[in-house]
């Protein structure tokens, strides 16, 4: 279980420190969006930490979707299923959902294809920003707050041909950002590529909120700034 140093496991009942969290986003995601910083007061536990989790205890499906419902944080212990047949929710103790799914196909807990998918999706996710959402914003000549940069995972969904693989990456097919007013929808598609075939596909789709006129100027900033924080984090390490 690859994942244990990122979670704490009692009574099949799941619950993260702030600093496993952060540390999963940074060390595994590669992921430095300041709402998983260890003193962010916005603090929330990365949607892909929870992805991550679910396949490795309920398999990997040749279909599988996940819609957010609700901030897990370091207050929140979750019950995560061992098992799903076709859909699942996942709650605390008092029924409140932070996520739900639904699933079709063959499954497999081969834990080989279970971490290599998983880990080549968490880092394809964690590089949407800045890698493909400034290019989108710019394209769509909007931006996020500067003071306040809300950018939040939605759902995602995947879809394989088969399940037999050892190895897998994801490549980036399209992307568009559907905007109503300072809300915007970007949806990031996918292809699932192992030994140079495409043998699925998926989508990711994140909230941006907050959008105004675009500004390079504004935007070289932010990107900067969240080099710099990835940097020291690097050196710190180091």
């Amino acid at each position: 279980m690859f994942l244990e140093n990122y979670c704490r496991i009692s009574d099949d009942k799941i619950s993260f420190t702030r600093q496993q969290a952060s540390d999963f986003a940074k060390q595994i995601a590669d992921d430095f969006n300041p709402l998983h910083d260890i003193n962010a007061k916005r603090f929330c536990v990365p949607g892909d930490l929870l992805f991550s989790l679910i396949l490795e205890r309920a398999g990997l499906h040749q279909e599988m979707s996940f819609r957010f419902s609700g901030m897990v944080t370091d207050a929140t212990t979750l019950n995560i299923p061992t098992e799903i047949n076709s859909t699942a929710r996942i709650t605390d103790d008092k029924q409140k959902e932070y996520l739900n799914m639904s699933v079709a196909g063959n499954c497999t807990k081969n834990s080989q294809s279970i971490e290599a998918l998983t880990r080549a999706y968490v880092e394809f996710s964690g590089h949407t920003f800045p890698h493909i959402l400034v290019d989108l914003m710019q394209k769509n000549k909007v931006m996020i707050n500067p003071t306040r940069p809300m950018v939040m995972y939605e759902s995602m969904s995947i879809k394989l041909d088969n399940l037999d693989f050892q190895d897998i990456t994801l490549r980036l097919s399209s992307t568009t950002l559907a905007i109503e007013g300072k809300r915007g929808n970007a949806c990031l598609s996918f292809d699932l590529v192992s030994q140079e075939k495409i043998i699925g596909h998926g989508k990711k789709f994140m909230l941006l909120s907050g959008l105004r006129d675009y500004c390079q100027e504004t935007i070289d900033s932010i990107v900067t700034q969240y080099n710099h924080t990835k940097a020291q984090y690097i050196a710190q390490k180091n």
